[in-house]
């Protein structure tokens, strides 16, 4: 395992609560602020106690490289971002987290940049929307809150036949779990806010590039002008720790990469918990008369079920949704839940419930909901470290007057 040494040997990296740092000569100053060192130069930049949070996922992940960033929309903004620009087009899952299709639709489209969402469990429609200016396929392995699972390897061969990279948020399942990479992803997204940090202790995203796609033949005449300086393999990362990173200014705090370093050592450990739990939970809501539906990829029934667990071996994720008479039905069941906490956030040590149609959704039109297949009666669920007994207990008591 990386470690990163420290002058008195501490067993945890030290919080570099510094903006600057001083350098022992000019020539030392130019060398670090060139990159011909690896010397921090500004804490905009790097940060000794960020960087070591990124070479640990590193080395867990074998990845070219890591960049820590200050939340998970940050990380899916700087990689879009970095591949596109204007009279370009990204194809991505129309089945996605409200706010990255809102980036992709309002923010990346103000800025001339096209994006064709489509059905990603259909390699066909996939393929169809993907033409010469394509610059990324974005998708989620386990869609949020849909719970729909596309084939990642029909997908990965798909996007690199096209000379496409192919991006991909895993935050549903951590990659100490799932291998983004042998699976054909060139740039994983993480939510780091999510399992890593563990407690909702500070906000986190990763963008986590395997160096697989060779960016000499990016639709982006920014990186193709990169591939000459640096090689085509190290072309997005390149600019992202170079340009992006300097001018947008969004690199995570030292204070939050100390807090979920501590958080990788416990992620398997707390995840094996969290989704063992998630699958008894969800099979027995099945037993409660008013859910009229229970919805997670870990139940052999589930459509998704074969092709999740070839994917994502017998843990499916900390997530499930359940479906109730309507949405005031769904209003009412949360009203009445006792242990488990009315919050938005994923994958907490607490319970967490909420109505992703009136809150994650609330700025989309009906119609956009139902394409988006967020209904009105759904509740999602994510699971924390509680009793398994009294989390259905707390979920039966509030189903009660809704037999």
């Amino acid at each position: 395992m990386y470690q990163q040494p420290d002058a008195y040997g501490a067993l945890s990296m030290p919080v570099y609560l510094t903006a600057s740092f001083e350098f022992p000569s000019a020539k030392a100053m130019t060398d670090a602020f060139s990159g011909r060192t690896p010397a921090p130069s500004y804490s905009r930049i790097a940060n000794p106690t960020t960087t070591h949070f990124e070479q640990r996922v590193r080395t867990v992940t074998g990845a070219l490289s890591v960049t820590a960033l200050n939340t998970g929309m940050a990380a899916i903004a700087h990689a879009l971002i970095n591949v596109s620009e204007a009279g370009l087009n990204i194809v991505a899952s129309k089945h996605l987290f409200g706010n990255s299709v809102s980036l992709m639709r309002d923010t990346l489209g103000s800025l001339g940049v096209e994006t064709r969402f489509v059905d990603f469990t259909s390699t066909d429609d996939v393929r169809n929307a993907i033409d010469d200016k394509t610059c990324a396929l974005f998708f989620e392995v386990i869609t949020n809150p849909q719970l729909f699972v596309a084939d990642i390897r029909a997908l990965a061969e798909l996007a690199h036949e096209r000379h496409v990279p192919l991006f991909a948020d895993t935050t549903v399942v951590p990659f100490s779990v799932f291998k983004a990479h042998d699976f054909g992803v060139d740039v994983e997204l993480v939510s780091s806010t999510k399992y890593i940090s563990g407690g909702g202790t500070g906000l986190g995203g990763l963008i986590i590039d395997y160096g697989s796609f060779d960016w000499s033949l990016s639709s982006s005449a920014n990186l193709r002008a990169r591939v000459r300086r640096v090689g085509k393999r190290q072309a997005f990362t390149a600019r992202l720790k170079t340009e992006l990173l300097t001018n947008l200014g969004a690199l995570m705090v030292p204070q939050v990469a100390y807090i979920q370093t501590l958080g990788l050592d416990t992620l398997n450990l707390r995840f094996q918990r969290q989704a063992s739990t998630t699958l008894w939970l969800a099979t027995q809501c099945r037993s409660l008369k008013a859910i009229r539906h229970v919805n997670y990829t870990g139940l052999e029934d589930n459509p998704c079920h074969e092709l999740a667990t070839r994917q994502f071996g017998t843990l499916h994720g900390a997530v499930f949704t359940i479906s109730l008479q309507s949405k005031e039905a769904a209003f009412s069941f949360i009203d009445r839940l006792k242990i488990i906490r009315r919050a938005t956030n994923l994958f907490d040590r607490k319970t967490l419930a909420i109505h992703p149609a009136s809150t994650i959704f609330v700025t989309f039109t009906d119609d956009e909901r139902r394409d988006m297949q967020v209904d009105d009666t759904m509740v999602r669920l994510s699971v924390g470290l509680e009793d398994p007994a009294d989390l259905f207990d707390d979920i039966r008591q509030a189903c009660e007057t809704d037999v």
